[in-house]
């Protein structure tokens, strides 16, 4: 039996390092929701110079827009968001030091040569999974660009969120 991997978030390049495609892991820490508008706006401010709400420095980005919360809980559902979408807003943000991005999906040849060259991640939700996810919430909170409502930066305090390692920091991909 495989022994459970757990990620234990901020993660440094060796921890990175050890995941291989296809490994089911289980992350403690924060990770920071953003999908297309919220990339835009980053890359628009990180253009100009100006500061971004979030570190990018080992930060794990979640591509999901949370639906509102039911009373008593913390968050609504909170499902993966098709990766693909965020990849032509990935490489300045990988540049940045982004290491981790959770989505769902396949991701495009040049993702998957940036995530070799900067020895980034690319863990994949379970689609369909959201309610699954809320419950692995322990803190939500704005982050930045509340104006984008479900598109803003959320912050989130996660523990034991699953995910399975689609690509590895060697370029391994499990969609090949």
């Amino acid at each position: 039996m495989e022994q459970r991997i757990i990620l234990n978030l901020p993660a440094d390049e060796a921890a990175l390092n050890k995941l291989k495609v296809g490994q089911m892991v289980y992350i403690n820490g924060t990770i920071y929701t953003a999908r297309d508008q919220a990339h835009m706006r980053m890359i628009k401010e990180l253009d100009e110079g100006a500061a971004i709400p979030i570190s990018l420095v080992n930060a794990a980005v979640y591509y999901c827009g949370p639906s509102p919360k039911r009373p008593g809980k913390i968050v609504g559902s909170i499902g993966p968001t098709t990766s693909s979408r965020m990849d032509k807003l990935t490489l300045p943000l990988l540049e940045k030091g982004m290491k981790i991005m959770i989505g769902k999906g396949k991701r495009s040849q040049e993702v998957m040569d940036g995530i070799k060259k900067y020895k980034a991640v690319y863990l994949s939700a379970i689609g369909g999974a959201g309610a699954l996810y809320s419950n692995c919430i322990k803190k939500f909170e704005v982050a930045g660009y509340e104006d984008l409502m479900a598109e803003a930066i959320y912050k989130l305090e996660v523990e034991n969120f699953p995910a399975v390692v689609a690509i590895d920091t060697e370029g391994e991909n499990i969609f090949l």
